[in-house]
């Protein structure tokens, strides 16, 4: 197989539409226990998008910035507010979590989720790539570029310190935790939980490809190992459920790797299913706490 690059990687892609200026606008300002979160939207290429911004009170110098990308699971009315622990599962209320220990957390809504969905909670998701394919694009760059312009908003704020950036997602957020470091090198540290299932292994009825991650001619000559292997200056905490059918695939992608020489790269494999449970999360803020230090 070929090495991937990033202009490799961008070619696959597609083009992307710079949005414009950001536009950005705090809408609502709410106390919680230890921090303080806002609503914002700024400008995106298809519109604007709409975030949660959560900072810690009583902060003593710039603070470490993570991105929280939400699940999937077929809940399409649910995005941004269920990792601040709003609505939704409570094991999903990473960014909360996150922001009670110090970090400044981003999360926005992912295209076609919550105040994405124009249809209210539908899957549009289909739609929204059709329409990008027959364009030459897909719908993965756009989502990855509104990645980079939510960290553009968090990392602006004078809380925040631009040099410390970090990701983590579950499910959807973790397959896209994969992703946005090789698309956005100032990620230094990325956790992906139950969302590492390469392309080689989703060819089963009981996967199937994720409508964002459909990438004309990507899986011909590349998998997962070459976008993890691309984004080198970042650390990767893979976490893989035994019995979980989107960490499948988990211990193929620890050897391989292996083989590469990729030790930016940690797969932890634990039992159970497609969950993000306690002690994986505080695993997963451990990682990036550690990573993202001084």
């Amino acid at each position: 197989m070929s090495v991937l690059t990033r202009d490799a990687l961008a070619a696959l892609l597609g083009p992307v539409t710079a949005p414009g200026p950001p536009a950005a606008e705090v809408h609502d300002e709410v106390t919680c226990a230890g921090y303080v979160r806002r609503r914002v939207s700024y400008a995106v290429a298809s519109g604007r998008a709409s975030a949660f911004v959560c900072v810690p009170a009583d902060l003593t110098g710039p603070a470490p910035v993570v991105y929280c990308h939400h699940q999937h699971n077929g809940e399409f009315a649910l995005g941004k507010s269920e990792v601040c622990g709003l609505r939704g599962h409570p094991d999903q209320a990473y960014a909360a979590e996150l922001t009670q220990r110090g970090c400044i957390t981003i999360a926005p809504d992912a295209i076609g989720f919550e105040d994405r969905n124009w249809s209210g909670d539908q899957n549009i998701t289909w739609f929204e790539l059709s329409n990008r394919l027959v364009h030459g694009r897909t719908l993965l760059a756009d989502c990855l570029q509104e990645i980079s312009l939510a960290l553009d908003y968090a990392a602006s704020l004078p809380e925040a310190d631009p040099g410390r950036i970090g990701f983590i997602g579950h499910s959807y957020g973790g397959r896209t935790a994969m992703w946005a470091p090789a698309w956005d090198p100032r990620i230094r540290a990325s956790v992906s939980n139950c969302g590492c299932i390469p392309y080689r292994d989703s060819y089963s009825h009981d996967t199937g490809l994720q409508a964002e991650f459909v990438i004309p001619g990507f899986a011909a000559s590349y998998d997962v190992e070459d976008v993890l292997a691309l984004a080198s200056q970042c650390g990767f905490l893979l976490i893989a459920a035994d019995d979980d059918r989107w960490s499948r695939g988990a211990r193929d992608i620890e050897a391989n790797l292996r083989a590469r020489r990729a030790d930016h790269v940690r797969v932890h494999r634990v039992p159970g299913g497609h969950d993000f449970r306690r002690p994986e999360r505080e695993l997963a803020y451990d990682f990036l706490e550690a990573a993202l230090a001084r």
